[in-house]
């Protein structure tokens, strides 16, 4: 049995990562300021230590108060459109929180460390489907700051020796298949978990940004993956430091689907259609956005196991339906 700090871990891939960890056996202590995050999401058997990454103090804290195997860091800002009104504040916090939680685990004798990154970082790439060879060429101050802390953890490796794993994930989605967890964002930027509010009526009519992009039915194709399997993915780059190299990989289904293919899934699993309207193209969205995964299967083993497109809104259209208020309602009551 090993023990893990993670923070964010209140959040929602941070939370089913926890999920992960607990049912394979290890002690979990999850760090969250809750700022975006829910104290109901940390399920039963991990720790919340309710803190600021900003607090240096509390960190310090927390690494010297357990023994710990390993750090997996989710705790960041993490909305593209609100990176571009506030860029440094982005930057200062993500850069300068995940370096300095970096710097405390060395000094702790802490020397493993998986970073929650991003595609973003590939800006507008130039092939598909997206390899890690992909040049980085963000375009928002939030795929920056990933890029940077990246930078910043391989100079931790080459001078420290603390070995680390960076996850860029493409469109994380779905629910944990139990129903114990799922996604409730505020706001919600993401396209399954808005057509899921808009067809259950929790949220206005869903917006189809831009419908004459060259693709099969001219809506643009994006990849995403079950939160469950990337929380699989962070266990087995994890264990994977134990022996060998940092690492980065793309974490993604290999495949894509397109906003109105997954309108068409979630009208699957709700039984009648999601109200929607058809908008002009956002400036900068790229018609096709989809992972190469074959670094992270051939170096771990990794595998969509819930890879189909109704597999991953089945399960988001299940959660939202029976928590309607998210961790504000039904499920809060019975975990708390």
């Amino acid at each position: 049995m090993a023990r893990y700090l993670v923070t964010g871990g209140a959040g929602y891939v941070g939370s089913h990562v926890v999920l992960a960890l607990l049912e394979r056996g290890d002690d979990v202590v999850v760090l969250d300021s809750l700022r975006q995050g829910h104290r109901s999401a940390v399920l039963p058997g991990a720790e919340l230590v309710v803190g600021d990454l900003s607090d240096r103090r509390t960190v310090e804290e927390v690494l010297a108060g357990w023994r710990f195997e390993g750090v997996l860091h989710f705790a960041a800002l993490s909305l593209v459109g609100e990176s571009m009104r506030e860029p440094l504040r982005y930057i200062a916090e993500n850069v300068g929180n995940t370096l300095w939680l970096a710097d405390a685990a060395v000094r702790a004798g802490v020397m493993r460390f998986v970073l929650s990154s991003t595609a973003a970082l590939f800006g507008l790439p130039q092939r598909i489907p997206i390899d890690e060879e992909e040049t980085k060429g963000p375009v928002s101050p939030y795929g920056e700051s990933k890029l940077m802390a990246e930078r910043g953890l391989e100079w931790a490796d080459r001078i420290h020796g603390l070995r680390s794993a960076s996850l860029r994930y493409f469109n994380a989605a779905g629910a944990d298949p139990g129903g114990r967890l799922g996604e409730d964002h505020d706001p919600e930027t993401h396209l399954i978990p808005n057509a899921v509010n808009a067809v259950l009526g929790l949220g206005p009519p869903l917006t189809v940004f831009g419908t004459d992009y060259d693709t099969p039915d001219g809506t643009a194709i994006r990849d995403y993956v079950h939160v469950a399997d990337l929380a699989d993915a962070h266990l087995r780059v994890l264990d994977r430091l134990k022996d060998g190299p940092s690492c980065r990989y793309n974490v993604g289904s290999g495949t894509g689907a397109s906003v109105l293919e997954v309108i068409a899934a979630v009208e699957r699993a709700a039984g009648k259609p999601v109200p929607h309207t058809l908008g002009p193209r956002r400036a900068g969205d790229p018609a096709v956005l989809v992972a190469s995964n074959d670094k992270l299967r051939r170096e771990t083993g990794w595998a969509p196991k819930l890879g189909a497109l109704d597999d991953i809104v089945g399960t988001a259209y299940a959660w939202r339906a029976r928590n309607p208020q998210g961790y504000r309602g039904v499920l809060a009551e019975n975990v708390a």
